[in-house]
């Protein structure tokens, strides 16, 4: 098996800030391409965000992996010819600058595309380059409420509810990776490179997929859920004497192995549950009856009972606990580098399982203009 990355010898400039952009240039690291970190002289914002551990932000270190790090001011003319200079080596420049602000620090588009051809240039906002609302700010939890996400989210009755986790940061990162692995494609065939417009709102919008369905079928507002789904039925989190399992018994022949795991053979024979579509159409009678069931017993039992009958169900667990479960482990999902400065280094491994060239954790996440000398060497400078 190679032991090649999938990306060696892709040369990426890294000029964005806080998670959706660093995510993105990450995973383009984790495949093995050289990221170079572009910050401004005070450094990425995400420097500064907690937890810290001995003065250093753990978010910005487990997105931030290898990647060197150069400060640079845009506004400085020998900065600037720098950048140049990098730009006419590089294939990709990721940035999420909020729209037009490259371009009025001599950097947009045009300029870019003259100075080298085949630049591939992906450009992450909150809300697009174009339209009414490009020039709002654009933070995740602003996408989360103007994308639906939010406001479909959490029990029917209440707020809306935010996502925990930055989710469409995250997805923008992931949609803006696949993007610019399509644009390189397209490079072999046309030698052109081409801009990337990705958004946060756009990010959002796109996983709402069976709201959209709603959408475009009923023309109203999807009705909020909470534990329950749209579009299957039983799918969803029950409480059991000592926990919370999920439970995916929306195939009719798993609904009728539940129903007779449960000592309730006669729920498959009710009209209001026949099939996928009546138990949807029911979700408010049939979530009591399964959950007065499941109750008196604990989680371990049920799990093993569900596992004897094929049942898709899983313990529901803490993200410590997570981490810590044999399939992460399995799986290595957290891994270790030893540096000769930090001594152990755990992060989170990359989700891209490519066996032929693998995903690589070679490089902790730079300190501040850590690799400046050595870049500005590179370019002869």
């Amino acid at each position: 098996m190679s032991t090649a990355t999938a990306l060696d010898g892709l040369l990426v400039l890294d000029l964005t800030t806080f998670l959706s952009g660093p995510y993105c240039t990450m995973m383009l690291g984790d495949m093995g391409a050289e990221v170079i970190k572009v910050e401004r002289p005070d450094g990425d914002e995400a420097r500064r965000m907690p937890p810290f551990v001995e003065g250093r932000s753990q978010p910005f270190a487990l997105w931030n992996r290898n990647k060197r790090s150069i400060a640079l001011d845009m506004k400085a003319a020998n900065d600037a010819a720098l950048l140049w200079k990098l730009v006419a080596k590089a294939d990709v420049l990721v940035e999420n600058f909020r729209p037009g602000a490259l371009e009025r620090a001599g950097f947009g588009w045009d300029a870019l595309h003259r100075a080298n051809p085949r630049l591939v240039v992906a450009s992450i906002s909150g809300f697009g380059q174009s339209g009414p609302w490009a020039q709002h700010g654009g933070f995740d939890m602003m996408a989360q409420g103007m994308s639906g996400l939010m406001a479909g989210n959490g029990p029917p009755d209440g707020e809306p509810y935010r996502l925990p986790i930055a989710i469409t940061d995250l997805a923008a990162g992931m949609f803006t990776t696949s993007a610019i692995l399509a644009a390189l494609m397209a490079r072999t065939k046309t030698g052109v490179g081409q801009r990337i417009d990705q958004s946060l709102f756009e990010a959002g919008l796109s996983l709402g997929v069976y709201e959209a369905a709603h959408v475009f079928t009923f023309g109203t507002e999807p009705e909020r859920m909470g534990q329950l789904h749209r579009g299957n039925s039983p799918y969803r989190v029950f409480r059991t004497r000592d926990g919370w399992i999920t439970i995916g018994a929306n195939k009719d022949a798993f609904w009728r192995r539940l129903c007779e795991m449960l000592g309730r053979p006669d729920l498959p024979e009710d009209p209001r549950f026949r099939t996928n579509a009546d138990r949807v159409a029911n979700n408010a009678s049939l979530g009591p009856l399964l959950q007065a069931a499941l109750e008196p017993q604990d989680s371990a039992h049920w799990l093993a009972e569900l596992g004897k009958a094929g049942i898709p169900a899983e313990p529901v667990l803490t993200f410590d606990a997570a981490i810590a479960h044999p399939q992460a482990a399995a799986r290595n999902m957290v891994q270790r580098i030893e540096d000769p400065e930090r001594g152990t280094i755990t992060t989170l491994a990359s989700p891209l399982r490519l066996e032929g060239t693998p995903a690589v954790f070679t490089r902790r996440a730079p300190e501040l203009d850590e690799h400046g000398a050595e870049i500005r060497s590179w370019l002869g400078a």
